[in-house]
């Protein structure tokens, strides 16, 4: 079988290479718990699916995105919602329940920021290796200087962001886009993310080779490479088929 050379490893940003700490999937679990609700690791899972599946640029998130307009209450009142019939809970009482989600997931989740430690030992050795590093993120906005702050912008050599292009993952055009900027060819191109709806879905629609960063073991069944630590990065660049 013939062998093909990677040149550039394109990251995901946030759930990759940026965990916020306790994740949303962990304060949403927590709260409905604490009101009773006994939620199977099964039911948990699916929600976390959806989750992952509605923020991957999907119909539904951009439907609801024209209906709620500048209502960004009304907007996560529906999220929440949404996620807690994703949860199994029925939808009646799910639409009774989501104002308070909203509101608790508004007040509690409040995130740090934290970058694992085998990430940044892997981008250290893929910079001193000579691959080509880029990020690429569904975000509206630059993030450059959130990079800047957690001494992470040094080993990239450019920035890539939904709203820059207005496309996002998992549409073909922003990897496309990615390509150009890394100067390689698709097959020459590995891409690392977390979420398979964008990240996997629209790499492999590109043409590139898919990386499935799954600590949590969220999709084992998923039709690419897994790993679940970046340790596991240097030997797929070994025999990449």
């Amino acid at each position: 079988m013939a062998m093909k050379k990677i040149k550039a490893i394109l990251f995901d940003l946030d759930g990759t290479l940026f965990h916020h700490l306790p994740s949303s999937g962990e304060v949403f679990m927590e709260y409905l718990r604490s009101l009773g609700f006994q939620i199977s690791d099964a039911e948990r899972i699916r929600a976390e699916h959806w989750t992952h599946y509605y923020f991957a640029h999907s119909p539904e998130i951009q439907a609801d995105s024209k209906t709620f307009g500048d209502d960004s209450k009304g907007f996560w009142v529906n999220f929440a919602r949404q996620r807690l019939i994703a949860s199994g809970i029925d939808p009646v009482r799910s639409a009774e329940m989501a104002p308070s989600v909203s509101a608790h997931m508004s007040k509690a989740y409040q995130p740090e920021t934290h970058v694992p430690e085998d990430a940044r030992t892997l981008l250290k050795f893929l910079k001193e290796s000579g691959y080509m590093l880029g990020m690429v993120s569904n975000r509206e906005s630059p993030y450059q200087e959130e990079m800047q702050k957690l001494n992470l912008d040094c080993y990239f050599q450019f920035f890539l962001w939904g709203g820059e292009i207005n496309s996002f993952k998992p549409d073909a055009l922003i990897f496309e886009r990615a390509l150009e900027l890394a100067g390689t060819c698709a097959h020459e191109t590995m891409y690392v993310g977390d979420n398979y709806f964008a990240d996997i879905v629209g790499s492999q629609r590109a043409g590139l080779t898919p990386v499935l960063y799954d600590p949590s073991s969220l999709f084992p069944d998923a039709d690419c490479t897994i790993i679940k630590s970046f340790a596991e990065i240097p030997a797929l660049l070994i025999d990449v088929t």
